[in-house]
């Protein structure tokens, strides 16, 4: 017997086993959310033009932390962004506790995402949302964690007395997603048909993946771990379509968003059940607000790296030339690593500047940074230096 039925080209409707009706629908006012999806498009298109080969690495080792960092905090993890980034650098034989664990786990599920990524657009095809991706990745985030009930890529399968409820009060209700693995598996499923369908798929990527997201997580397939599974497979659609950086970054701009990211779902939700007109209307403009704001930051970060890159160029050059002595490199070059304006009387009280003059007069050390500021590596106003890049 068919268990779901196509309402019309955007609208699949699937009758479960035991948790009733369950409707996949585009549900937006594209008109109205088209200047925001071009405004996007433009950043994207701005970003895409920089000239990233010298940053690429630093630029990827900074967005996959300020993630991981994203995604592990919105689900209760408690290390910072700093100790995120700390955990990134360790061996596997260092990592001995739980919480290294997650942030290692939630790596390994971008790497995959990333590489996977990187594989269809070498083919020039569009993503097809496979149920499969999503146990690796939950496979991926779950590795040898302790968590009750939570096998790795193993579909919730809810038995009597063993409810599961997502959301809360605070973010619009509580909602009790599909119950029983049969429906999980046969929603899963639906969920691929609908994504994959010519009018969804004929949808613009940024688009795609807000919808695949909202749904993944109204599923809510898994005991634990939805919510990072569901951020990584939006990346993975968005890498597939040349969005390289953004899709990492969209979980800082969850967690700074938190409470409006997670009412949004329940909105969603219910504008569809009180059949309102375009329900998943608030979500995806949320998205696209996001997505907005990281390309445009991403794009002051890269211009920013690069000014970097291009000031320590010709700070370099000039220590070669002999245009500053060692000591005036090395003053400009750590004020430039710092990236923070200080002052003259704070900078003679570090302990690198002190080595620098413990043998030379305050004369000198006060000739070295005239010459700095009249060469225009460094700027002083009231007092307080910062480098000129």
């Amino acid at each position: 017997m068919e268990r779901h039925t196509w309402l019309d080209e955007t609208t699949l409707r699937v009758e479960t086993y035991r948790s009733g009706f369950f409707t996949f629908q585009i549900g937006l006012d594209m008109p109205s959310l088209m200047p925001l999806f071009d405004r996007v498009a433009d950043a994207q298109e701005r970003f895409s033009k920089l000239s990233l080969w010298q940053i690429s690495a630093q630029l990827e080792k900074e967005v996959i932390a300020a993630s991981v960092f994203g995604t592990n905090t919105i689900e209760g993890g408690d290390l910072s962004e700093e100790e995120t980034s700390a955990v990134l650098q360790l061996s596997p034989e260092q990592i001995q506790q739980e919480a290294e664990r997650r942030i290692i786990n939630i790596r390994n599920a971008y790497h995959f995402a990333k590489k996977l990524a990187e594989d269809i657009r070498s083919t020039s095809t569009t993503y097809r949302f496979d149920p499969s991706h999503t146990k690796i990745i939950h496979s991926l985030i779950s590795a040898n964690l302790t968590e009750e009930h939570n096998p790795p890529g193993e579909y919730r399968d809810n038995i009597k007395g063993q409810p599961t409820f997502v959301g809360d009060a605070a973010h619009g209700g509580q909602y009790r997603p599909p119950k029983c693995k049969d429906d999980v598996e046969m929603l899963m499923q639906a969920l691929a048909l609908w994504i994959n369908s010519p009018t969804v798929l004929s949808l613009p990527s940024v688009i795609r993946a807000s919808l695949l997201h909202l749904y993944f997580e109204l599923i809510h397939p898994f005991w634990n771990g939805n919510g990072r599974t569901g951020r990584v497979l939006e990346a993975l659609v968005l890498q597939s379509s040349h969005f390289i950086y953004a899709p990492f970054a969209m979980a800082n701009y969850y967690l700074e968003h938190i409470h409006e990211y997670f009412a949004l779902f329940n909105q969603a939700r219910k504008a569809a059940l009180n059949k309102e007109d375009a329900p998943n209307q608030k979500f995806v403009l949320f998205f696209l607000q996001g997505m907005l704001q990281v390309i445009n930051k991403l794009h002051d970060r890269v211009s920013n790296m690069i000014s970097i890159l291009l000031f320590n160029f010709r700070l370099t050059m000039a220590r070669q030339n002999k245009q500053i002595n060692e000591r005036q490199y090395a003053i400009a070059h750590e004020l430039m690593t710092q990236l923070v304006p200080i002052s003259k009387d704070d900078l003679v009280k570090k302990p690198w500047y002190r080595v620098l003059y413990s043998k030379l007069s305050a004369k000198t050390a006060q000739r070295d940074l005239a010459k700095l500021i009249e060469e225009g590596y460094l700027m002083e106003h009231e007092g307080v230096l910062v480098t000129r890049f």
